[in-house]
């Protein structure tokens, strides 16, 4: 199993050592996160964006730079505000004038044309302003008077959120959360993590990550992971884990069934398998397994299941239905079949 890579070939080995030199690299300047480092790796491989919780200082803003100084991607920070307006974002017409005096349209980009593309903080501006991203993390393209303007892949939108501070901040909609390929939580460091961050900010400046892939790399390793077969016992059993996030389907857990309002959509099901089939290759293996979509359910469906008053109110962590659906349901084996 190969693809095309720029002037060679792009194989598993060649896909699990580019996956590990990026890697390696982002460890250099942040400390700790490791699993949070292999998922945001793993949504840019499958061609999918991330939003990102957590309270402030803790390191997503450096998570995102580092992300885009090893892949020596175009960066662009947008820090959301109440005052903030969609043209900030996508970039507006502009009428300019030659040498001859004659006036002209002319279409100025906004930062959403980079290739790592940071909203700090979405949930501070307006739905109207929120929604401006839904058709450049969709489509990849934007559209403004009429024309579509495409962007330059590969294309990664990593939005922040602080769940704790909810006072001037809008929601975001569900239709727009559901575009997130993955939902992760950022930790606080453990005291040891702590006194190396210490350490490494308060002594002398520390070298920037080394460039160890480029863009051209990265759109083979995202066709390449595309390839990886999966056999028909793995999508079965992935359609079934997003089923049961309904609280109405007869493999709902208990705890879904009680505090679930409504399940993931479709695109719950296409994250766990496209990301399933990153993880396989990470690993070294060309083919993905129940395993790697188990492992993939709390990023790729936390942000998908919806809770109902009762779980509101009690305010049920949506990781815990989640995690309580994989403990109780069953894999399929791989010579049976499914049917609704």
């Amino acid at each position: 199993m190969t693809a095309a890579r720029g002037e060679g070939q792009m194989d598993v080995e060649t896909f699990r050592a580019t996956f590990e030199a990026v890697r390696r690299q982002m460890q250099r300047v942040i400390v700790g996160h490791e699993a949070l480092i292999d998922h945001t790796l793993m949504a840019l491989l499958a061609n999918g964006h991330v939003l990102l919780e957590g309270v402030p200082g803790l390191g997503k803003t450096l998570l995102v730079k580092t992300l885009a100084q090893c892949l020596d991607l175009r960066y662009a920070r947008i820090q959301f505000t109440p005052d903030l307006m969609p043209a900030d974002i996508i970039g507006t017409t502009v009428v300019l004038q030659d040498d001859a005096g004659r006036r002209y349209f002319e279409f100025q980009r906004g930062p959403i044309f980079s290739q790592i593309v940071l909203a700090d903080e979405i949930n501070r501006a307006t739905p109207k302003t929120q929604s401006a991203l839904l058709e450049a993390m969709q489509e990849r393209q934007v559209s403004v008077s009429g024309a579509a303007h495409p962007l330059e892949e590969p294309f990664l939108v990593l939005a922040t959120q602080n769940p704790i501070e909810m006072e001037g901040t809008y929601p975001l909609p569900e239709a727009q959360v559901d575009r997130f390929l993955f939902k992760l939580k950022v930790d606080v460091p453990t005291i040891g993590e702590l006194v190396e961050i210490m350490e490494r900010t308060a002594g002398p400046p520390q070298p920037p990550p080394e460039v160890v892939a480029t863009g051209e790399t990265i759109r083979a390793m995202q066709a390449f992971a595309r390839e990886v077969p999966a056999a028909e016992h793995v999508k079965t059993y992935t359609a079934r884990l997003v089923r049961a996030t309904h609280p109405r389907d007869g493999e709902a857990s208990s705890l879904a069934r009680r505090y679930v309002r409504y399940g993931s959509s479709p695109r719950g099901a296409q994250a766990l398998l496209v990301a399933g089939k990153v993880r396989a290759l990470m690993e070294g293996r060309a083919n993905v397994s129940v395993e790697d979509v188990a492992a993939l359910a709390l990023p790729a469906l936390r942000h998908r299941v919806l809770l109902n008053f009762e779980g509101e109110a009690e305010s049920v962590d949506p990781d815990d239905i989640i995690q309580s659906i994989v403990a109780e349901l069953p894999p399929a084996p791989a010579t049976a079949t499914w049917t609704p």
